[in-house]
């Protein structure tokens, strides 16, 4: 299969042969056809996807670091938020751009190209084209999500772009929400069916996913003046259109205990043999302060039943003397989610506060929701005891609803370090610990990899000026406050 490196360190390396033949030649795979099934090529991206999202090995994911769930033991450089000496933002905009987006990409060309048969219907067609597109903006809305303005209009077409420009991430992002509305109602069938590593392709519940998915991104932008409508009405059009309403209906893909379908974390820690991460302090301490019943299945009691000591975020730690993590997140089974239904409905507890969907009279209700599925997700019990207690029951917990809804969606994504880092991010909730070495401020972005510094110089500098600068600290355009 002929497979192409989208970013420009790889594109750099692909033009730089001197013939279309060794041009080619870098390009072909001679065990493998030169056309893959678009079938194969999506159930890649997707496993691809998930893994990325899902994985803690520092090369390549410190999203639980950033969100300050977990902390490192020993070389603690990423908690400290060294995002250059092991390349990482240049690792997760590779991993989305060539793995996930291109694949997806091949896979709606090669759908494409297929001939509507008696076998291969035309409503089978256009449903696989779109549970392709809802996969796509996932990723696409978590690229710009994380670094601001990318590549886009010029990204998948190194043929003629070779140093693809970066548009305007809000650009971007409108485009994506005119990309779902048309891909939703476009599911008709199982589309990819038994290659589908999320649903099996079950329509009702692609459909959920994607409503769900605009739900997300309506909350993101709903603060940004200039796409309140849009936002507005992809909220609306989402509920209206049925989101997820049970943990059932979650975006997760399972995996097994025989490699390589093992869940990554068990990939990272157990299989490669390491005790690199213990609970960081940031998050035991705002659970023992709530006396979490979930800490219990979140963490392992090994310094004493019900004892529970977070390591000092951002310091080396002993794996010994901290708490450490809970057996579920060992296991090379454990399920992981692109999106699930506690984050859902703190997103429906947002709304409602709004008045964009219901009264804020509703939000209470929908914030319960989200927490009793966190409890139901992980197995854990006392949940009613929990929401009763002042300082979770939203009627009376401090704080502003916003803070309340940022608090408990931050907790509900243990284990999703992405969606710990972004709840942060979005509602601005107090109580992060600067990283005991470097002392510096929590991160609002990725900052650009450095092969796009070196060898897209001219697009990387236009970009970093637009967005107020390449740094760590600048803030994506729906970050507000």
């Amino acid at each position: 299969m002929k497979k192409i490196i989208l970013t420009a360190l790889s594109i750099f390396t692909l033009v730089s042969c001197q013939t279309n033949d060794a041009y080619e030649d870098l390009n072909r795979d001679p065990k493998n056809p030169t056309q893959v099934d678009a079938s194969f090529l999506f159930t890649s991206a997707t496993k691809s996807l998930v893994d990325q999202m899902t994985s803690t090995n520092v090369n390549t994911n410190i999203f639980r670091m950033l969100g300050q769930h977990w902390t490192e033991t020993t070389y603690v450089d990423e908690a400290n938020y060294d995002f250059n000496t092991r390349n990482i933002t240049n690792a997760h905009w590779s991993e989305m751009y060539r793995d996930v987006i291109l694949d997806l990409a091949t896979a709606k060309e090669n759908t494409e190209a297929t001939p509507v048969t008696a076998s291969f219907t035309q409503e089978t067609k256009d449903t696989r084209k779109a549970q392709i597109e809802i996969l796509s903006v996932y990723a696409w809305a978590n690229l710009v999500e994380t670094f601001g303005d990318v590549p886009y209009s010029q990204a998948l077409d190194p043929g003629k772009y070779v140093l693809p420009v970066y548009d305007d991430a809000a650009t971007v992002y409108a485009d994506l929400f005119t990309r779902l509305n048309a891909a939703i109602p476009a599911i008709t069938n199982d589309g990819f069916g038994a290659a589908d590593p999320i649903y099996g392709g079950t329509a009702s519940a692609w459909k959920k996913f994607g409503n769900s998915l605009k739900l997300r991104m309506g909350i993101r932008v709903i603060d940004v003046a200039a796409m309140s409508a849009t936002a507005q009405a992809a909220i609306t059009t989402a509920i209206s259109g049925g989101v997820f309403t049970s943990n059932a209906d979650n975006a997760s893909m399972a995996y097994s205990n025989a490699s390589p379908n093992t869940n990554p974390v068990w990939v990272d820690l157990v299989q490669s043999g390491r005790s690199d991460f213990v609970a960081a302090n940031t998050l035991v301490d705002f659970m023992n302060n709530l006396a979490d019943p979930r800490r219990a299945v979140f963490f392992k009691q090994n310094l004493g039943a019900g004892v529970y000591k977070g390591g000092t975020y951002g310091a080396v730690s002993s794996f010994t003397t901290n708490t450490q993590l809970g057996d579920k997140v060992y296991d090379p089974t454990n399920p992981a989610s692109l999106i699930d239904y506690a984050e859902v409905s703190f997103y429906l507890a947002d709304a409602a506060e709004r008045s964009i969907s219901g009264t804020p009279a509703l939000a209470a209700g929908f914030y319960n929701n989200g927490v009793t599925a966190s409890f139901d997700d992980w197995g854990a019990t006392g949940v009613i005891a929990y929401l009763a207690n002042p300082n979770v029951n939203y009627l009376t917990a401090p704080g502003s609803w916003k803070v309340k809804i940022g608090n408990q969606l931050w907790l509900a994504m243990h284990n999703r370090g992405y969606e710990a880092w972004t709840a942060w991010r979005t509602y601005d909730m107090p109580g992060f610990n600067l990283p005991a070495v470097s002392g510096l401020p929590v991160p609002t972005r990725y900052t650009y990899p450095i092969s796009e510094q070196n060898l897209n110089k001219t697009n990387y500098t236009a970009a970093s000026t637009a967005i107020g600068g390449d740094k760590q600290t600048t803030k994506v355009f729906w970050d507000k406050f």
